[in-house]
């Protein structure tokens, strides 16, 4: 194709378009016109049980026996099934008695299953109890080991637990300032801080 934007080659620029759009032209013009009109209603059930079965499998033609099929109505689609009616004023359609037999079958959640579990110590947290403990600076692998051995934290199967508290120390310092219960002492070592 000629370059656009000169002046000199514009007139083959515009016959080759032209001629591009007429080429087009004609082959939509070649189509039969059957492609245009849209398949009858045998053809598209046709089609579409081909695509079923392809999908699904010749399961989706051949239903199980024990699969009943369900009743059609005036146009063709599937009757659902009628819904339960219920009584003017009530949410549902049970009689007191069975609601009242569904109530009492309910096992009651008692409080002190709730309370049993113990809460589960965050590692922010967990870092923040060993720094306090400890006397010299930490760095986050160090208060990382710290906390295994006491018990207060484990790691869930992280690969690096202790970059993970590190950004979190930080974020906390920057977000409390001097209120945060950890202090920065030099790169990558903190101390306790005044917050708690």
């Amino acid at each position: 194709m000629a370059r656009k934007g000169t002046i000199k080659n514009m007139g083959k620029v515009q016959r080759e378009v032209s001629a591009a759009w007429k080429a087009r032209k004609d082959a939509k013009a070649a189509t039969t016109p059957d492609d245009k009109t849209p398949p009858t209603r045998e053809e598209a059930n046709r089609l579409a049980e081909r695509a079923a079965v392809a999908v699904f499998g010749p399961a989706v033609l051949n239903p199980a026996p024990d699969a009943a099929p369900k009743p059609a109505d005036k146009r063709g689609k599937a009757a659902k099934p009628p819904a339960p009616t219920a009584r003017k004023g009530t949410k549902n359609a049970k009689p007191a008695a069975e609601r009242k037999a569904a109530k009492e079958a309910k096992p009651k959640s008692s409080m002190s299953s709730r309370e049993k579990k113990p809460k589960r110590v965050s590692a922010l947290d967990a870092a923040a109890q060993v720094l306090a403990a400890s006397e010299v600076p930490m760095r986050a692998k160090e208060m990382i080991a710290q906390m295994e051995a006491k018990g207060l934290w484990k790691s869930p199967g992280g690969k690096t637990p202790e970059a993970t508290l590190y950004a979190a120390i930080i974020r906390e310092i920057a977000a409390k300032g001097t209120a945060a219960r950890f202090k920065k002492h030099e790169r990558g070592v903190f101390v306790a801080g005044k917050g708690k």
